[in-house]
């Protein structure tokens, strides 16, 4: 037996609990892992508070990563006591997550650790921190090299705190935008040189194109702050998309692609094949600060995702979020 948080249905209401569990709450998988540490993300937020259709069968756990030591493998590709870490590739929405000290996984969702990367470590990174070194591979791939101006959208969140500090010590010109204009002392502590309300990026326009004003941009929005920014992004820059905090749907023309060659590439950290999330890992070691990393981490127990989920749905915390299952 071991605890988990458990989502039920009742009443065509979803229902969080901490329990007591056993092995028939997990999912099938070849390697079977001591959870040490996990996170709460937005969408988790969405699915433990039941918001849109994240979850597809109940009783389910939820946690979309996890980091921890292996306990039993039936994979030659691992052994016990090995520490992984695994992210995304639908864990707590068809498959039973990270908010459980145990979980069942497949071999090939999971991440070696380097001796150099902790477990705890890893999930100060987690989701988050893979989703914006996505990003940022993506930005460089299409050309929008240091020195550049670049636009992140959500900035205080967890994907947003990670990629400014990223794109700040790579050397990038970094503007963050956000809601909470409160937060500008802790933006600027991890580089950003320049702080945007978010109300300037999501008024809507009639215009076909404003004027040029960022190489590149991270957004965590959708909505019509993606719109806007779409229509001011400067010639063959690239847009990242990466979230829909604002909303899924999004209203533009085709000028911002015709005119000026922008590029707009959405960002999957659910699926990415393990290839592309190893080099991630390898340059999340290499290009984000640890001592930034610290500064935008807090801890809670697994006690205390069940209230957190809901002030993660109102816009009300800050950086990342671990979750502590030691």
């Amino acid at each position: 037996m071991f605890r988990a948080l458990v989502l039920e249905l009742v009443d065509e209401k979803v229902v969080p609990i901490v329990k007591e569990v056993d092995e028939s709450y997990l999912s099938e998988g070849d390697l079977l892992v001591r959870v040490h540490y996990s996170t709460i993300n937005y969408k988790d937020g969405m699915a433990i508070t039941g918001t849109g259709k994240i979850v597809r069968s109940y009783p389910m756990i939820p946690g979309v990563d996890l980091a921890g030591e292996v306990v039993e493998s039936q994979s030659s590709d691992f052994k016990p006591g090995d520490l992984v870490v695994v992210t995304g590739f639908r864990m707590g929405e068809l498959y039973s997550g990270g908010l459980s000290e145990v979980a069942r996984v497949r071999s090939d969702w999971a991440v070696k650790l380097s001796p150099t990367l902790s477990a705890k470590r890893a999930m100060e990174i987690g989701t988050a921190g893979l989703t914006s070194m996505l990003s940022v591979l993506t930005l460089e791939e299409h050309q929008v090299a240091p020195g550049a101006d670049v636009l992140v959208t959500g900035a205080a969140g967890g994907v947003g705190s990670t990629s400014v500090a990223i794109l700040a010590k790579l050397g990038y010109n970094v503007v963050a935008s956000t809601g909470r204009l409160s937060e500008e002392s802790y933006l600027r502590t991890l580089g950003a040189s320049e702080i945007v309300d978010r109300s300037e990026l999501s008024e809507p326009t009639t215009r076909p194109l404003l004027s040029e004003r960022w190489n590149g941009a991270i957004d965590a929005v959708g909505g019509s702050t993606l719109s806007k920014i779409l229509l001011q992004i400067r010639y063959g820059g690239c847009v990242a998309s990466v979230g829909l905090a604002g909303g899924a749907n999004f209203d533009t023309n085709v000028y911002p692609f015709l005119v000026r060659a922008v590029n707009l590439v959405g960002i999957d950290s659910v699926m990415t094949p393990v290839s592309r999330r190893e080099l991630a890992w390898r340059r999340l070691e290499e290009d984000l600060d640890r001592n930034l990393l610290e500064s935008m981490v807090s801890y809670v127990s697994l006690d205390e995702v069940i209230p957190l989920a809901e002030k993660i749905m109102k816009g009300e915390v800050r950086g990342r979020t671990v979750v502590d299952l030691t």
